[in-house]
């Protein structure tokens, strides 16, 4: 990927043609290979951030905190503790939780080994299944979740800072009154919290790869000191009166904890499954799939589990320490659940200010690692010639304005319907690039075909698009949409969970068995199997 200066070389006006200079095509040997059979670098397909990875630093430690960033943060505790309201008690919860991981970490070692196999990221991944065109449309419906999240976690966590900050200075409230006139929204002081977020997430994003693995390598270890010290705090405050069991919630048993129980497993699952089709971005810097192995082991397992138990023990010990002077005339569920109501209602100064200061850092973890840096590749993809891994990253930032995430947020509509109907086709575009990659091509690929539009090439299949990926996509979304969407079936089952948990994969299954009948006897396919590989 050449960032030998941390940020992702701009593609020159020779790059990515059969006319670019001699040192730009010996930097990459698939374009010395493309032109040597006779044909075209595409501009089309290729920039330098597109390429296959050439240095590969990102070692185990680098994977570690990339997962401490991702896990530790305020919708993960949100998620983990949300689970104590379904009638499971804690070591339920723990376990699930658990489970969940320990299924995640083997998938992501299926989609770490593919980026760190062929050096590149996602949508060039997805060309090799969904063609070299018809990849735009797994990018793009990557690329919409990613900026739409992206907005939304900058959005909490400015106003989780606003609402820390209040409780220290409490006469700054006065500039979030109800008399203070909104712009699109937002309050003066606000759209400062939320713009000085954004800046800083853009800064780091603008910079290239190298400079997210090391804001990664500092960011992870300092939040899990920050949570680990709030665990222990509300442990030794809550004293002889902790119990595991939720005030006001009536444990499940028989049938009903059971569905609750695998609910929990399967929504811990689907809480990665944005990252399971993306991973690729950072693995491919990685220089073996042991490396890889091993630093998914520490940060999904080993860094969830310690999560887990941070999350049971402050969940629990909250409810068992707080009083309603601590509740404020707030709903209880909703303080226990929400790491910032905690941290408000433990009402220290300098917790608080502590705790503001690790949600800014954890929100910018998050969102590099599920959001910023794939919309960057995702719409990079879409236009090589002229968008690069920068102008990706500072176009997702601007679209990440402009969709107010504050209104997507505030209109159960949009985050049922639009975001969760985009979610029900994770599942499949899962089921679909990764059962190309390891059951129908056995992790062979020729890396240089990703980039040339010659037709014989072994991805461009239809004008570009694999007509029989497409084929499996759309039913299978179809169905995973319909389990993840259809009220009736969300509380039907035993102790009123529903099939949504499960959306994810069956989406992925179905589409994983469809594209595997459609194509195990496919001429093209074989022939790839045949060709020279990279």
């Amino acid at each position: 990927m050449g960032l030998k200066d941390e940020s992702p070389a701009t593609p020159s006006p020779g790059d990515g043609t059969a006319d670019g200079t001699a040192e730009q095509v010996a930097e990459f040997p698939e374009k010395v290979r493309i032109l040597a059979e006779g044909r075209i670098v595409s501009d089309r397909l290729w920039n330098a951030d597109l390429a296959p990875a050439r240095q590969r630093n990102w070692k185990v430690r680098s994977l570690f905190a990339l997962w401490m960033c991702d896990v530790h943060s305020i919708a993960g505790y949100t998620f983990a503790a949300g689970l104590f309201i379904t009638g499971l008690v804690g070591w339920q919860v723990f376990l699930a939780l658990v489970l969940g991981i320990t299924l995640v970490y083997f998938l992501m070692n299926f989609a770490g080994t593919a980026g760190q196999k062929t050096g590149v990221p996602y949508p060039v991944l997805a060309r090799m299944s969904f063609g070299l065109f018809g990849a735009n449309l797994a990018a793009l419906v990557r690329a919409l979740i990613a900026i739409a999240w992206y907005g939304i976690q900058t959005w909490l966590a400015s106003e989780a800072v606003l609402v820390l900050l209040f409780s220290v200075w409490p006469e700054l409230a006065a500039l979030e009154g109800p008399e203070v006139p909104h712009i699109l929204g937002l309050t003066p002081i606000g759209w400062t919290a939320f713009l000085v977020l954004w800046a800083v997430q853009l800064l780091v994003i603008r910079r290239g790869m190298e400079t997210v693995r090391k804001f990664q390598d500092w960011a992870g270890p300092a939040i899990w000191v920050a949570m680990f010290a709030l665990a222990i705090y509300i442990l030794v405050q809550a004293g002889d009166r902790f119990s595991l069991s939720i005030p006001g919630v009536a444990p499940l048993d028989g049938p009903a904890a059971l569905a609750q129980f695998l609910a929990a497993i399967a929504l811990t699952v689907t809480y990665f499954s944005a990252l399971l089709l993306n991973f690729c971005d950072f693995s491919r810097f990685s220089p073996d799939r042991r490396t890889i192995v091993r630093g998914n082991f520490l940060g999904l397992p080993v860094n969830f589990i310690a999560f887990a138990l941070v999350t049971v023990v402050v969940t629990a010990g909250a409810a068992s320490y707080f009083t309603e002077e601590e509740y404020r005339g707030k709903d209880m569920f909703a303080v226990i659940t929400d790491p910032v109501a905690i941290v408000q209602a433990i009402n220290d100064p300098f917790i608080t200010i502590i705790a503001a200061v690790t949600f800014v850092v954890a929100t910018i973890g998050i969102n590099v690692v599920a959001n910023f840096v794939s919309a960057s590749y995702d719409l990079a993809n879409v236009a090589p010639h002229r968008i690069d891994f920068r102008r990706g990253g500072l176009i997702s930032a601007v679209l990440a304005i402009v969709i107010l995430p504050w209104n997507l947020f505030s209109s159960p509509i949009v985050i049922v319907y639009f975001l969760g109907g985009l979610g029900a086709l994770l599942g499949p575009l899962f089921g679909v690039i990764f059962t190309d990659f390891f059951r129908i091509r056995h992790q062979r690929c020729k890396v240089s075909d990703l980039y040339h539009e010659d037709e014989n090439g072994l991805y461009f299949y239809t004008k570009g698009w694999n007509l029989k990926a497409i084929a499996a996509l759309i039913p299978a979304s179809v169905v995973a949409g319909v389990l993840a969407l259809v009220p009736a079936l969300q509380n039907f089952l035993p102790g009123g969970s529903g099939l949504g948990p499960y959306s994810w994969f069956v989406g992925a299954l179905l589409a994983s068995v469809i594209y595997f009948f459609l194509t195990r006897d496919d001429a093209r396919t074989k022939r790839a199997l045949t060709e020279v590989h990279d």
